[in-house]
């Protein structure tokens, strides 16, 4: 921008969102909260948690969730990152509330406020090059001073026509409050605080303007986020005081941490939301667990969206780091796997199993992993495990047998295994219930009849029917695969080698 002053007039009034509440009329305030995530990489899970919290609050609340998407950063934004935020959340099952907001598409709104704020003189123009400004900061660290702007713009009016920032005037003297939710009162020094750049020379407005006047715009009541915003805030209050805008409520919610008590990584579990979804967890149990990363409801662990919404407050978000812990997370998805519907199940795993199979789940495969969840899911906490678990139900015969499997299916294994197949062939001819209760009683007749334990029949029995010796319970597995398909597995096993 040169000397030629702009002004509000040349840009959009601000847009109204149907959203938008009473907040700045002095009415009674809905709760409205948001997630404003930075489409520079995929919904990662302490992004996930943010939003799972701002979601419950608004619920609690019976407000409103809404989702900003922070892309003005236009070189490291990207629309697969889009993409996968948006698919992140809804996996994740949280709504939200009217269109996605993308903050780019109101840069001009950026702007406006910015000169508004230049003709009110809240804030001014500053002509300092990079040079200066490098120069400047390097004057600081000299005599061990943190860089920041000098001021030096701050009353001049001899402006030269030459590109400018727009600077905010901000105080300098006394300290800049914040009653924050979760952290308390929280406090610092003017004289800490620079005169930030709102509106940078190209034109373009910076973050920290960009967030507040969208939060305005947008009539946000609460601003829940990481504690590493925490800094932030202080320098968006003064923007806020400066329009003469209502502060929403803060609350800085502190980072997860991994189990050692590290910075969370990858190896901790800092991983995109798409990835948990990839390795096997229910949706509803990664909101369990996230639920429990920083705020508790008594001695509550398995605790239902439904329980959530109505429990959910900040007063019981704690101040220190939570833990992030995959072995606590398994056991909460084993939890809800064994709680989940059998078809649900089926479905869910069906692409799993295809891609262990090399090819889609027939129908007769589908069949029997439905009516096989049952036994299934009692021995697994994800996904990828139940897939491991179910393979046989969908492999096609003859089966692969693990080392221990054929270590069952020797002389005396295939002996026990021979004499069970022509009993039950005959006393459950085609036709006749094939059911695990009559399996049962068969197998325990034969095994006494040849002076055997149960077990010594029914583990040839698992390895025949399922190429391995861990199953569910082995009569229930006859009883799905049918009476055809459970004889002919077992002949495929007597025609073993040696």
């Amino acid at each position: 921008m040169g000397n030629d002053m702009l002004h509000s007039a040349s840009f959009p009034a601000a847009p109204v969102y149907p959203f938008a509440s009473s907040f700045d009329k002095g009415l009674p305030m809905t709760v409205i909260s948001r997630f404003a995530p930075s489409p520079t990489g995929f919904l990662h899970i302490g992004g996930a948690r943010t939003a799972l919290f701002n979601w419950l609050f608004s619920r609690h609340h019976g407000g409103q969730f809404l989702l900003r998407i922070e892309d003005t950063d236009r070189q490291r934004s990207t629309e697969a990152a889009k993409a996968a935020i948006l698919d992140g959340l809804k996996w994740l099952e949280l709504d939200w509330d009217g269109d996605v907001v993308f903050q780019s598409a109101r840069q001009a709104r950026h702007a406006e406020v910015a000169l508004r704020m230049l003709d009110d003189g809240t804030a001014y123009r500053c002509f300092c090059t990079p040079l200066e400004l490098e120069a400047m900061r390097e004057q600081a660290r000299a005599v061990g001073k943190p860089p920041r702007y000098d001021g030096r713009w701050r009353d001049r009016t001899d402006w030269p026509n030459a590109p400018h920032a727009i600077r905010l005037k901000a105080p300098q003297s006394g300290e800049t409050q914040v009653r924050d939710l979760v952290q308390g009162e929280v406090r610092v020094g003017n004289e800490q605080l620079d005169d930030m750049v709102l509106l940078r020379a190209d034109g373009t407005p910076t973050y920290m303007l960009s967030v507040v006047v969208d939060d305005h715009d947008m009539a946000i009541s609460h601003v829940i986020r990481g504690d590493d915003h925490l800094t932030n805030t202080f320098r968006q209050v003064q923007i806020y005081k400066a329009m003469d805008w209502a502060v929403p409520a803060f609350a800085h919610i502190p980072l997860i941490h991994g189990s050692d008590g590290a910075k969370l990584s990858k190896r901790h579990g800092a991983l995109g939301v798409e990835a948990y979804r990839e390795l096997g967890y229910l949706p509803e149990a990664v909101r369990n667990y996230l639920l429990r990363l920083g705020w508790s409801h008594g001695d509550e662990e398995i605790i239902s969206t439904t329980q959530a919404v109505a429990w959910f407050d900040l007063g019981h978000v704690g101040r220190s780091p939570a833990r992030f812990d995959f072995q606590k997370l398994d056991n909460v998805n084993g939890h809800y796997l064994k709680q989940a519907d059998n078809a649900r199940l089926a479905e869910l795993v069906a692409p799993f199993l295809a891609e262990a199979l090399g090819r889609p789940v027939s129908a007769v495969g589908r069949e029997r992993l439905e009516r096989g969840m049952g036994g299934l899911k009692e021995r697994a906490k994800t996904l990828k495990e139940l897939t491991e678990n179910a393979l046989f139900y969908a492999k096609d015969r003859p089966l692969l047998y693990d080392e221990k499997a054929r270590g069952q299916l020797g002389a005396q294994g295939r002996g026990a295994l021979e004499a069970y197949a022509g009993r039950i062939a005959a006393a459950l001819p085609a036709g006749a219930q094939w059911l695990q209760g009559r399996l049962e009683e068969e197998a325990r007749a034969e095994a006494e009849r040849n002076g055997l334990k149960l077990g010594q029949l029914a583990q040839p029995l698992r390895a025949a029917l399922t190429g391995r010796t861990t199953s569910p319970p082995i009569f229930e597995v006859l009883e799905v695969l049918g009476r055809e398909e459970s004889l002919s597995r077992i002949r495929d096993a007597l025609a073993l080698d040696g």
